[in-house]
Order: structure tokens, then C-alpha cells, then sequence
């Protein structure tokens, strides 16, 4: 009997501290989580008035699920990036329009589940949305996927133009039919965006700001917001008209990894 008494007292022990941990374990999680350098905000402290549309929270992306490091729908950036974006919102206000961003700052751990992916051949589960012209045996040939990212050092932004009164974006439907990401503006995944020729995130030569096969309006809408954000200090990647860096950059060497989420930034 002494025994049994011995080994239920150990059992006992053993499902109090299990229950500890479990109890415990996202609190402690969060306190030892990095937190971002003073220098970044949370873009809504900044400018409030810019839509959001955080991607990479949702199943809505290349992938196909929320992405690592994505805790909460927040965009992050330094705050001198911040404040341009503000200055940038407010010339639009005034026309008519709004900034809706779709990813920021970017952490590490979420760079590191592209390249997973990119490396995991079988999975194709969104090729027919977001790459279906390209061999996925190339998105890091062709520089689609890298195992660095700009938006991870905090002044990099994805970003497009709404016009206003901005219209309900319906939420993606996992498994819905996918339609490719240069289809007319009328075919593809719905989004309140002004027709920028292809959607966000289009891993297609179409999405090149200026490729010559986008004419008329939707050059227009490229060209607003290229020389919109342009006046604001930002730099266009050529190979993505939604992708800006604010320069120069706070940190042009660090590539951060703290989590996407409220409590990451210093409030202001």
C-alpha cells in the first residue's frame, strides 16, 4: 500500500506540473518572446485612416495558411516609414482615395516558412492563383523566394490604392476554385483595390510596375501610386508594383524575428 500511495502521490506531482506548463506556457511564451527596438510602431498609432488587409494572418496567400510569426491582423513598421505612409494617405485623402496595406514588417520565423515551402515541391495548393505560370522548382531561381527579406529589417511595405468609400473585401473561402492573379479585374479573387492589372502577390512578369503590357487605366493606377509614395520618400521595387522601402532605412542591416503582434511595439 505504501507503494501504491508512493506512485500516486508521483502521479499527482507529475500532472500538476503538466498542468502548470500548460496554464503557464503562452504567458511565459510571450514574455520571452523579442520585442521590436523603440524606433518601430504599430502603423494604426500612426496613420489610422489606412486600410489594412494583413495577408499573411489568413489563409489568403501563396501558401494557402496563415504564416508563421503572424500573431495578430497589425501592421508594424519603423516609425519614420510610418509617418511617410501618413504624409502619402493624407495627398490621397484629398483625391479621394486611401493606402490599403497587405504586409509590413515581415519577422524571420515568416521567411523561414517560405523557403520551407518553396523547397516542399508537392504542395501547389494556391499555384492557381498566385503562380501559375511558374515552375515552383524556380521561385528561388527566378526571385520569387529568398531566404532574406527587406520587410524584415521594418521600413519595407506591400501596399495599394482603395478608393473611397472602400467597398467590403468577402473573406477567402478555403478550397474555393482559384482563378489566376492576372485575370481581368472582374474574374479574379475580388478586392477592393483600383485595378492594378494583377492582384497582390502575383508571381508573374505582369506584376513588373512597368511592364509595357499594362496600359490605360491600370497603368495609371500603378503610376498614382508609384509617384504618390514616391513624393513620400519611398523606393519602388521594379519586379513588384506593391512593394516600397522607405529610405533610407533605420536599420539596413538587421533582419529582426519579434512576432506580428500588438504587444511587439513600444506604444507611443
Amino acid at each position: 500500500m505504501r507503494g501504491l500511495a508512493s506512485a500516486f502521490r508521483a502521479l499527482t506531482l507529475t500532472a500538476a506540473a503538466l498542468l502548470a506548463v500548460t496554464t503557464t506556457s503562452p504567458a511565459a511564451r510571450a514574455a520571452t518572446e523579442p520585442k521590436a527596438p523603440d524606433e518601430f510602431v504599430a502603423l494604426r498609432t500612426v496613420a489610422p485612416t489606412i486600410i489594412q488587409e494583413m495577408r499573411y494572418t489568413t489563409p489568403h496567400n501563396f501558401i494557402g495558411e496563415p504564416i508563421d510569426g503572424y500573431e495578430q491582423p497589425v501592421c508594424i513598421l519603423t516609425r519614420p516609414a510610418a509617418q511617410a505612409l501618413q504624409r502619402a494617405q493624407r495627398q490621397l485623402l484629398r483625391q479621394g482615395y486611401s493606402l490599403k496595406v497587405y504586409d509590413c514588417y515581415r519577422p524571420q520565423r515568416a521567411v523561414d516558412h517560405f523557403v520551407r515551402w518553396a523547397k516542399d515541391l508537392s504542395d501547389e495548393r494556391m499555384k492557381a492563383e498566385f503562380y501559375p505560370h511558374v515552375d515552383k522548382s524556380r521561385l528561388f531561381e527566378d526571385g520569387y523566394i529568398a531566404e532574406k527579406s527587406g520587410h524584415s529589417r521594418g521600413s519595407t511595405v506591400d501596399l495599394t490604392i482603395v478608393q473611397l468609400p472602400a467597398k467590403r473585401t468577402r473573406p477567402y473561402r478555403p478550397g474555393e476554385e482559384l482563378v489566376p492573379c492576372y485575370a481581368p479585374r472582374s474574374e479574379r479573387f475580388p478586392d477592393n483595390s483600383l485595378d492594378m492589372g494583377t492582384g497582390f502577390d502575383c508571381f508573374d512578369t505582369l506584376s513588373h510596375t512597368d511592364d509595357p503590357r499594362i496600359q490605360g487605366e491600370q497603368r495609371a493606377n500603378r503610376q498614382l501610386l508609384k509617384n504618390t509614395l514616391a513624393d513620400a520618400g519611398f523606393v519602388n521595387l521594379p519586379e513588384e508594383w506593391w512593394h516600397f522601402t522607405h529610405k533610407p532605412e533605420l536599420f539596413p542591416d538587421t533582419y529582426f524575428d519579434f512576432p506580428v503582434s500588438w504587444r511587439s511595439p513600444a506604444r507611443p
